[in-house]
């Protein structure tokens, strides 16, 4: 989705079960709440893991690549979803939604981003000179 504005696309008016600005020093206690909200929510273990692997990934990425400051939000409805915003510079998503396979390790990255769609059911990513825009989403048990 390149080139279209983050701000273009907002989250749906729920009450998040969290937002909370993310950045260096802060994730690992954005992780024990994400975790909490999954097994709240009615994830498995395993499950739960996963989702916090893939939310982590995510904000690192805004710390590593998007300026070093982000924003995460976390709703819930059949699905529980996650949106990570950054103000970094953007880049041409299109290769890692696409990707299916494993990428190589690189200096550049690329690993988080196949990681979260590994462990989501869905990504959607909106990228440009104002900030990303990354979204995943899996369905919750029990849910159709």
């Amino acid at each position: 989705m390149l080139g279209r504005s983050p701000d273009r696309h907002l989250v749906p008016d729920v009450r998040p079960l969290l937002h909370v600005p993310i950045g260096p020093g802060r994730l690992p206690a954005i992780r024990v709440q994400v975790e909490t909200i999954a097994l709240d929510c009615g994830m498995p273990g395993d499950e739960a893991s996963d989702w916090v692997t893939a939310v982590n990934e995510l904000m690192a990425n805004a710390v590593r690549h998007g300026g070093g400051t982000g924003e995460l939000r976390i709703w819930a409805d059949q699905r529980l979803h996650c949106e990570v915003r950054d103000g970094g510079p953007g880049f041409i998503s299109a290769p890692y939604v696409e990707r299916r396979e494993r990428p190589l390790p690189s200096s550049e990255g690329g690993m988080g981003l196949w990681i979260a769609s590994q462990m989501s059911d869905s990504m959607e990513i909106e990228s440009g000179p104002a900030g990303t825009i990354v979204r995943i989403s899996t369905r919750l048990p029990g849910s159709a």
